[in-house]
């Protein structure tokens, strides 16, 4: 494979060229000054007399006319030419003593001589000093505007691209480090063909695609990606950020994207990679500059430089962003982004291809099952698992082990999913108590609606900023929701305020159920204005105006529902909330001794899993609690579970997010 070229370089004499004739200039008008102001003193000392000299001149009537200037010299016309150092001088001029010039003033009157005066001014060195730091700053700005316009190699280089050539030589990331992305990897793999073989697709009339579009949430592994195709392509490839156009002089982010697009025309056929396009590519008239803003221009010069009058052939850009709600359509029409590519959250056949891909540098113990791992982490994306198999080492070190286990993969798991434990934060006995009680009351509802996700595990130790957490996880990747599943969530999220209610009296409620309420009225509010899920209001997409977002587009949010409605809307709300409420008091009344049982050995172990659950359930007696577990925080650190530390109630107590994506 031969050596991929070196990006153009821009003319550096013609910036030479203009550094020099601005020096050159610079020169000129400070030696004209300089010879100015010294011929003009030459003139004065070739006719320079003393004082003596002066008032002989005087006393023998040759003086015509005199000129002081100030106190200290007199300059003059003589009557007659003397000889001066066997030069004839018709004109003069004399250093005063000091004091003087009253008196010569007063002789010279008396002789009947002209006399004039002139205020001595600055010396023409002040003068030069004065102006020269002006000449200075505006050669210094002429040369810098010059630079930064310019792509010569020198400093200032702001009109320049700052994307940065991977070499084909050295690829480092390949599809086979990519997993859970097969239709990406597909469309990819075809623009890559694209690139090697360009007859075998344009035979039939077919052209190369202009540009390509990334589009998915943070962390499914668009950059990976982009990666992947630098190693595979075998063609240049150029890699820079959205946010590298954006600079605070006027017309710098333009004069980049025309100097990308022509190092990338010299190397074509070949790829540029703008990661988090949205920088550049917002839609235009959303800011207060108007037309004038840098940002609206750098998107202008790509949108010309993409598809404008004269074609880029061979020049592919590949983009990626995780939100494309707020690009420009004149930048996503075809002609520009040809393709849109989808990266989304993997199921659980890309879950455990990820978890093989970063598992390969671990060295796994032989029970560790990842195909399991796949299964409980529904919903975590690429670097979410790149995260679980990091944590899993580093729970296998400190326990100073040569191998990891599944054990660690659950710690970590854990960690990821429920947040780090706080074992150091012990709750007071009545806080324990009522925090066992509160997530007995969402296990109770978890087992006895059917339809529900299993419940996974439920703790009363501290995680992230909860105090306890119940988490259920789906048995299959869920893609949508029913009316009937998302009613028993709701039901669950009331379970922990309700077992409250009945177990210590509706006086004694605590703030530990206000993340579960607010959750609650997102969902209830979601049914009835989005997913049509209302017998009231029917199908009509109302609008929630509490989880719209504003897209840049417009400086205010309308409203586009009437009063009326709004009403409806709200006390709808209500009723759904209400009889998920009562529905929740129904289940856990029948089932109290379910809640206490729950609740008591939650207060014992601290931490139950389904099985301990499904024991329990069934009434039959839990194993004996081993005493050797260790702290995850401390290595080697047995727990006590008997410590005390007061801690404030915090928001976060009830199930894991059982929110579906918007519609």
């Amino acid at each position: 494979m031969s050596e991929a070229k070196k990006p153009p370089q821009k003319d550096p004499p013609k910036l030479r060229k203009v550094s020099r004739a601005a020096s050159v200039w610079f020169l000129v008008a400070l030696l004209g000054v300089l010879g100015y102001n010294l011929m003009s003193a030459s003139d004065r000392n070739a006719g320079e007399i003393n004082y003596s000299e002066l008032l002989r001149q005087l006393d023998n009537d040759n003086i015509l006319k005199a000129t002081f200037h100030g106190e200290q010299t007199v300059q003059g016309e003589l009557k007659n030419t003397i000889t001066l150092d066997e030069a004839e001088i018709t004109k003069f001029v004399t250093k005063l003593p000091p004091g003087i010039g009253e008196t010569l003033t007063g002789s010279m009157q008396g002789r009947g001589v002209e006399i004039d005066s002139v205020p001595r001014g600055p010396g023409w060195g002040t003068w030069v000093f004065s102006i020269f730091p002006f000449l200075l700053f505006i050669v210094f700005w002429i040369w810098f505007l010059r630079a930064m316009q310019s792509g010569g190699n020198r400093a200032f280089q702001f009109g320049r691209s700052k994307a940065r050539l991977i070499s084909p030589d050295n690829p480092q990331v390949t599809f086979a480090d990519v997993a859970g992305a097969e239709e990406a990897k597909l469309e990819l793999e075809e623009i890559i063909e694209f690139l090697k073989d360009p007859p075998r697709f344009s035979r039939l009339g077919g052209r190369l695609p202009k540009g390509v579009l990334l589009v998915g949430p943070p962390g499914t592994g668009k950059t990976l990606l982009a990666r992947a195709v630098a190693g595979e392509a075998g063609r240049p490839f150029f890699q820079m950020s959205g946010s590298d156009f954006v600079e605070m002089f006027v017309g710098v982010g333009a004069s980049r994207v025309r100097d990308l697009f022509e190092q990338g025309k010299a190397h074509a056929p070949c790829i540029i990679f703008v990661d988090e396009i949205d920088a550049v590519g917002r839609h235009r008239g959303a800011g207060l500059g108007g037309g004038h803003d840098e940002r609206e221009q750098t998107l202008n010069a790509l949108l010309v430089e993409m598809d404008g009058f004269e074609a880029n052939e061979g020049v592919i850009l590949l983009a990626a962003t995780n939100r494309p709600d707020v690009l420009d359509p004149a930048l996503l029409r075809p002609g520009r982004f040809d393709r849109q590519v989808v990266v989304d959250l993997p199921d659980v056949k890309g879950r455990e291809g990820i978890l093989r891909v970063h598992a390969r540098k671990l060295p796994l113990g032989e029970d560790v099952e990842l195909s399991l791992v796949a299964r409980g982490t529904p919903g975590l994306s690429g670097a979410d698992l790149s995260n679980i198999c990091n944590e899993a080492a580093l729970f296998a070190a400190r326990r100073g082990v040569d191998r990891v286990s599944m054990e660690d993969f659950e710690q970590a798991k854990d960690k990821v999913m429920l947040g780090t434990e706080r074992r150091s934060m012990v709750l007071t006995d009545s806080e324990r108590e009522l925090t066992a009680y509160h997530e007995a009351g969402h296990v109770v509802i978890g087992v006895k609606v059917p339809g529900l996700d299993p419940v996974h595990k439920v703790t009363i130790v501290p995680r992230g900023r909860a105090l306890g957490l119940t988490a259920s996880l789906p048995e299959e990747d869920r893609h949508s929701h029913t009316r009937d599943w998302l009613n028993g969530q709701l039901a669950m999220l009331f379970g922990g305020r309700v077992a409250e209610e009945l177990s210590f009296g509706p006086e004694h409620v605590t703030t530990g159920a206000g993340n579960d309420i607010e959750r609650a009225t997102t969902m209830a509010r979601r049914m009835v204005t989005r997913f049509g899920m209302s017998d009231r209001i029917g199908l009509m997409a109302v609008g929630d105006s509490e989880q719209e977002v504003f897209l840049g587009r417009e400086l205010v949010q309308r409203r586009e529902v009437s009063d009326y409605t709004a009403q409806q809307v709200d006390e709808e709300v209500k009723h759904i909330l209400d009889a998920a409420h009562r529905r929740a008091r129904g289940i856990i009344d029948e089932n109290r001794d379910l809640l206490k049982r729950i609740a008591e050995a939650l207060l014992d172990r601290e931490t139950l899993d389904a099985d301990e659950i499904q024991l329990l359930v069934e009434g039959r007696e839990l194993p004996p609690l081993s005493t050797d577990f260790e702290s995850d925080a401390v290595p080697g650190a047995a727990v006590d579970k008997e410590a005390k530390l007061v801690v404030k109630p915090q928001p976060g107590l009830g199930p894991a997010d059982p929110l579906p994506s918007p519609g």
